[in-house]
């Protein structure tokens, strides 16, 4: 086991902020002398994406790494020192705390700098879109000061779970603000249509300053808690600008400055929201209550009451509230809220069902296996939600140019109050006016929004969808991937055998092999017996009686059935029985296409051939179709099957390049050829035997998230519904959210060039300013908003 033993907080470069951990290690028996595992540890661990140092000390069992916080965390490195059979213990709390009330992307930023110099705070990250602060901190200390910094800040904390209502607290924010722009805006029409309508400027003064007050109460709330936090925002320059236009007597403009940017906030908040509510439709999946069996009594109890092993009662239309085996009933679930499938699954005894998805018409028991906090729904909410706070690198840029660009405007803007009027000799409120103006247009909300919003828009669409994308850097990276590398088995293929081909000899027919077959079958551990039994079902065909078994390690399998011996099994089995294998072209051809084939044999001879493959998913071929469409320029298949079964998989698919026989380490060692290059690099497996391979590829995609925990954590992607035809799905919407980041970013910083310009010049207005300010907010959140479209 790995203990963390130490951590400090270290300033890398200007741009970066970077963790040290040293740790001591303990790791299994086998790594004492083995070179090759420890190597693979160090080489995981380099591959991060924002690890910077990795050392590891084999003699005294010490691992030190340095890592970017914003664009990896603990957690990750967690997982991926698991992968290669080690375990990291963290101790810091880690906390997801929802905020009511943010609606300013500056803010945000600003709030979330406030955070990370508490005391005790390791690392936070706060999600506009979202409004949700994810926070890791030291044991020492609790998360009440984390909260009361929220509040100093002037935003509020939403007490919620992730089975919790839609924030209460945020709609009445949200009401009020809407009420007092209405307020604000009737202000202002009156004020307008007394001065120039009825000619009483008086009159219209105070209307104007009436409505620069109602519609200006969140913004001067939150600009002077900012000011206390000596950590400006949009709302501190909002409401100087309009102070600044009362002394100078522009009422009318400070009016118009509060109307505009409370009505621009309070509809980017609205917009906003949507993004906020497709995370909030996963929330609403979970059923408040469930019925549960104990000491032979029904019971109602809250969800997170329900403990493993509780016999669950659910009725035909009922959310299921656990993860679970049904233990009795028969009916069909609805599980397109987890995997994105729209048709229902039948499920009888023995079969795995997932909490937030719907039953049918019959009625099931379920006996739970995991507890609310970590079944299927709720690991996912989770990792959407840690999603919303990793950084793409897009987004760090755009972070970063608002935190060094609004200081310098804001600098800039004193120097034109003051210098402007000393070197032209113009009037010195001509040159406050532009200065205040550049106040109000220096803030780029349309450039740092520009990529968040694309992201959250396109993550939760994936989510509906039944992809997990686990952040805003793997988003952009599906955006360009260029190759994608396949595992075969359990990926493209069923992950099991089923009979293709019954060829019977010596004047028997297909029945009576199969049904031999199936006696002797019944008693066998051999791969192909469940298989001949599906078979034998499926036909209809009887069994005969079997008397006697022995199994033939290696080779096969001896019986006595209906009073006859027989074997089956290998090819060389017959020949040391004294069979000949007859040259037959359809034996031939089973050989040829690398099935599986075995023999039946009876004391008068062959009685047939037996072949099997592995059957290839139901859209397999329409798959790798679709990934050339959008773009993917190559395709590999990595497989340990033969050279033959590799071989016909990937001719018929259209695969461009295919390696078969391959150890796990020598997927890795093509992997890390394929990376070696330009091209971006996907891997899809299982997320469990390909671990190697997925954590080396530049994307990571694991088959079947819904089946397993360990396959939604390993991994960068997970296809929930184990659906290959999910993929090209999930490269498009990569490529979509890239081109619309690329399109926000122009955009925002065109706007940005085109306001401050005109400022300097005393083209734009306070009044226009905020519109164009607010305006392209709203447009860029408009643009993002078609990623929630499929």
């Amino acid at each position: 086991m790995l203990r963390l033993h130490a951590a400090e907080a270290t300033r890398g470069s200007l741009f970066v902020e970077t963790q040290t951990l040293d740790i001591p290690v303990i790791w299994p028996n086998y790594f004492e002398d083995c070179e090759q595992c420890i190597e693979r540890l160090r080489q995981m661990l380099a591959e991060l994406d924002g690890m910077r140092i990795v050392e590891l000390d084999a003699g005294r069992r010490a691992l030190k790494v340095t890592y970017d916080k914003d664009l990896v965390t603990f957690d990750e490195i967690q997982e991926r020192a698991r992968l290669a059979g080690v375990t990291l213990e963290q101790l810091y709390k880690h906390d997801l705390i929802q905020l009511a009330g943010l609606d300013c992307p500056d803010c945000a930023a600003k709030l979330e700098k406030g955070v990370r110099r508490l005391d005790g705070v390791v690392w936070a990250s706060l999600s506009y879109a979202t409004s949700i602060l994810v926070v890791e901190y030291e044991p020492g200390i609790t998360v009440d000061p984390i909260k009361r910094r929220v509040r100093e800040f002037g935003y509020e904390v939403q007490e919620a779970g992730p089975a919790g209502p839609v924030p209460e607290k945020t709609r009445r924010i949200r009401s009020a603000r809407t009420t007092l722009t209405a307020v604000s805006g009737i202000l202002l029409g009156f004020g307008l249509a007394v001065q120039y309508v009825m000619g009483v400027p008086a009159i219209a003064q105070w209307l104007y300053v009436a409505a620069a007050v109602t519609g200006g109460v969140f913004a001067a709330r939150s600009g002077f808690l900012s000011l206390r936090a000596l950590s400006l925002d949009t709302n501190f320059l909002m409401s100087a600008a309009a102070i600044g236009a009362v002394w100078l007597g522009d009422y009318s403009e400070a009016a118009a400055v509060m109307f505009l940017f409370s009505l621009g906030s309070a509809l980017e908040a609205s917009t906003v929201d949507k993004a906020r509510r497709s995370l909030r439709s996963l929330i609403k999946a979970f059923p408040a209550c469930a019925t549960i069996r104990r000491d032979g009594s029904l019971l109602e109890c809250r969800v997170d009451e329900v403990e493993i092993g509780d016999t669950v009662l659910i009725r035909p239309g009922d959310k299921i509230p656990v993860d679970g085996t049904v233990t009795l009933g028969l009916s069909a679930v609805s599980e397109a809220m987890i995997t994105g499938e729209p048709l229902p699954r039948s499920k009888s005894t023995g079969d795995s069902v997932y909490a937030g998805t719907i039953n049918g018409r019959g009625a099931l028991e379920v006996r739970a296996t995991t507890t609310f906090d970590d079944n299927t729904l709720s690991r996912i909410i989770h990792l959407v939600e840690e999603a919303h706070a990793q950084r793409a690198p897009s987004q760090r840029f755009t972070e970063t140019f608002g935190r060094y660009y609004t200081p310098i405007v804001i600098g800039l803007a004193v120097m034109v109050a003051i210098v402007g009027p000393l070197i032209t000799g113009a009037p010195y409120q001509a040159w406050l006016t532009r200065a205040l103006t550049l106040l109000v247009v220096s803030c780029p909300c349309a450039l740092v929004i520009s990529t968040p919003v694309a992201i959250v828009a396109a993550i939760a669409n994936a989510a509906k969808s039944g992809v997990l994308i686990k952040g805003g850097a793997h988003l952009e990276r599906l955006g360009e991937v260029s190759i994608v590398a396949f595992d075969k088995t359990g990926t493209l293929t069923v992950g099991k055998p089923s009979i293709t081909d019954i060829v019977p000899l010596n004047g028997r027919t297909a029945e009576e092999v199969l049904a031999v077959a199936w006696a002797v079958e019944s008693r066998s551990e051999h791969p192909l017996a469940d298989a001949i039994v599906e078979r034998a079902r499926e036909m209809n065909v009887s069994e005969p009686p079997l008397t006697f078994f022995e199994a033939l390690p290696g080779r096969g399998a001896r019986a006595v059935v209906d009073s006859h011996a027989f074997y089956i099994g290998s090819a060389r089995l017959m020949q040391e029985l004294g069979h000949a294998i007859p040259n037959m072209e359809d034996i031939e051809n089973l050989l040829s296409q690398g099935k599986t084939v075995i023999y039946l044999a009876g004391e008068d001879g062959l009685w047939g051939v037996i072949a099997a493959s592995d059957a290839l998913k139901a859209g397999s071929k329409d798959a790798i179709f679709a990934l050339r469409a959008a773009g993917v320029k190559r395709t590999v298949m990595l497989t340990g099957d033969t050279g033959i079964s590799g071989r016909m998989v990937a001719d018929y698919l259209g695969i461009d390049e295919h390696h078969s026989e391959l150890l796990p380490e020598d997927k890795l060692a093509r992997i890390r050829d394929l990376t070696s290059g330009r091209h971006v690099v996907a891997m899809v497996g299982d997320g469990i035997n390909d671990a190697p391979a997925l954590a080396a590829a530049d994307i990571g995609i694991a088959m079947g998230g819904a089946g397993s925990h360990t396959a939604i954590e390993a991994a960068d992607v997970a296809l929930m519904a184990d659906d290959i035809v999910m993929l090209p799905y999930a490269i498009s919407l990569g490529r979509r959210a890239k081109r619309v980041i690329v399109q926000n970013v122009l955009f925002g910083v065109a706007v940005v060039v085109l306001l401050v310009s005109g400022a300097l010049l005393g083209k734009v207005t306070l009044a226009t300013g905020v519109l164009g300010h607010e305006g392209s907010a709203l447009l860029v959140i408009a643009n993002s908003m078609r990623l929630l479209k499929k």
